[in-house]
């Protein structure tokens, strides 16, 4: 059974504001973990992630499976990294959502496919690390 990781936060912007920090390269790279962002932005256009994590070059990949302008962003998504073979059951899906929130914007991240709980964990904490990140990128410059 899979299982889903997932993280959320306010952060005090425009849904607007926040979708163009989603989807510019050199935004992303600032809240991301450094990784760089190649893709074209539609549907069913692939997207390429390239960085470095723990010392160790990776170039993780995937393929945008919808894309709705200041709502959500959900890509398909397969690492290297995580030791699984390159092939369909190997990818999981994340999706990227944007709902007001008072003054600003609800962002959840979730990510399905998850083998277990503990997984599901550490991957939530990971989101829960990258949203913050994107919360200082956002609210402070």
């Amino acid at each position: 059974m899979s299982t889903t990781a997932r993280a959320d936060i306010h952060i005090d912007a425009s849904r607007d504001r926040l979708w163009a920090a989603l989807t510019d390269p050199d935004t992303i790279a600032r809240y991301l973990f450094g990784s760089r962002v190649t893709t074209e932005w539609t549907k069913g256009s692939p997207i390429v992630y390239r960085g470095e994590w723990e010392g160790e070059p990776y170039e993780d990949k995937g393929t945008i499976l919808e894309i709705v302008p200041g709502e959500r962003l959900v890509t398909s998504y397969y690492s290297p990294l995580s030791g699984k073979p390159d092939v369909p059951d190997s990818y999981q899906n994340v999706s990227y959502l944007l709902a007001d929130d008072g003054d600003g914007t609800r962002v959840t991240i979730t990510q399905d496919g998850c083998a277990d709980e503990a997984e599901a964990e550490r991957s939530s904490g990971n989101w829960r690390m990258v949203l913050d990140s994107l919360k200082s990128v956002v609210e402070h410059g």
